[in-house]
């Protein structure tokens, strides 16, 4: 059902905030909703479907307290707008410590002061190692953040990529498309981006190209620019491999490779790509290596335990060898 309300602003100055420059943000709601935004002095009014003009009424009044509060940036208009279609106020409280809003409202933040450490990474540097066991969260809020620098168009796209070492990177055998081929080994990633773009939204990218996905060989003789790229299971790359993909990158391209090294499915006599470049490129500045433990572990407690229960035989057998 069709409606309309109004908005009043006590504040002009804030209400210009809101607004954005050349009426940025005004745009991003009325796009995300769906609805129409009408200035009339100190007020706007909204009209549209009734659920939409209520979304795009909570997205104004989490901006309104945030421009109060000093200038908005991108990432917090796209917060705004990503809670107030879940239906949920914002917590400006917590606006600092949230990573991203799932499409059924839940607020992601780090848990742990190492996923803490690892987010602020990949926001200041142009490649961040994401390295450590299983349930630490790596791929899951590295994605969450590529999806938030697309939304905010720091990017234009987001490419998926991984090493297929059980397929041995022969894919052709396989039935179906290159997507259907590498599907079973990005399924991980697949899940994640559906929970922060949806099923209607995700399945629209990959047809238009905004999401890209194609395993870690495919990636040899490109250049890739305005993207967001994420390796994911880099432990199983070799060291050819992780240089030619760390080489790929282009203007505007921001890197996040994830890996476990205690899970190499390499043959014995075959360096992984990741120990290497971590040894490689420590030093190097712009790029970040990040280590993540078992206390980073946010899975069932005992998946916990069993990390470190393995860290703890794995060291011991490396003692004995010595």
């Amino acid at each position: 059902m069709k409606t309309t309300r109004e908005k009043h602003f006590e504040n002009y100055d804030v209400m210009l905030a809101v607004f954005g420059e050349l009426d940025e943000n005004i745009s991003r709601i009325t796009q995300s909703f769906d609805v129409d935004i009408f200035a009339t002095g100190n007020s706007v009014k909204i009209s549209g479907d009734s659920h939409a003009v209520e979304g795009a009424m909570r997205a104004l009044d989490a901006l309104e307290g945030m421009a109060d509060k000093g200038d908005l940036i991108p990432s917090q208009v796209g917060m705004a707008i990503d809670c107030a279609k879940a239906g949920k106020e914002l917590d400006l409280s917590e606006l600092m410590n949230t990573v991203a809003i799932t499409v059924r409202g839940k607020i992601v933040r780090p848990k742990t002061f190492g996923q803490k450490r690892y987010i602020d990474a990949i926001r200041r540097n142009g490649i961040v190692f994401g390295v450590g066991p299983a349930g630490t969260g790596k791929t899951y809020l590295a994605v969450a953040l590529a999806v938030g620098a697309l939304k905010n168009n720091e990017v234009g796209r987001i490419i998926l990529t991984r090493p297929a070492v059980e397929a041995g990177e022969k894919l052709g055998f396989l039935p179906g498309d290159l997507s259907e081929k590498v599907d079973p080994y990005l399924r991980p990633l697949f899940d994640a981006l559906k929970e922060f773009l949806g099923e209607d939204t995700y399945l629209r990218f990959i047809e238009r190209g905004v999401i890209e996905i194609a395993p870690l060989a495919y990636m040899r003789g490109r250049t890739l620019s305005n993207c967001f790229v994420i390796l994911d299971e880099a432990q199983n790359t070799t060291r050819e491999q992780m240089k030619m993909f760390l080489t790929r990158m282009g203007e505007n391209c921001r890197m996040v490779v994830t890996g476990d090294i205690s899970q190499i499915d390499l043959p014995r006599n075959v360096t992984s790509g990741l120990v290497n470049a971590i040894e490689v490129l420590r030093d190097v500045k712009g790029v970040e290596i990040d280590l993540l433990t078992s206390k980073d572990v946010i899975r069932n407690e005992l998946v916990t335990h069993i990390v470190e229960a393995y860290e703890r035989y794995e060291e011991a057998e490396q003692n004995g060898k010595q």
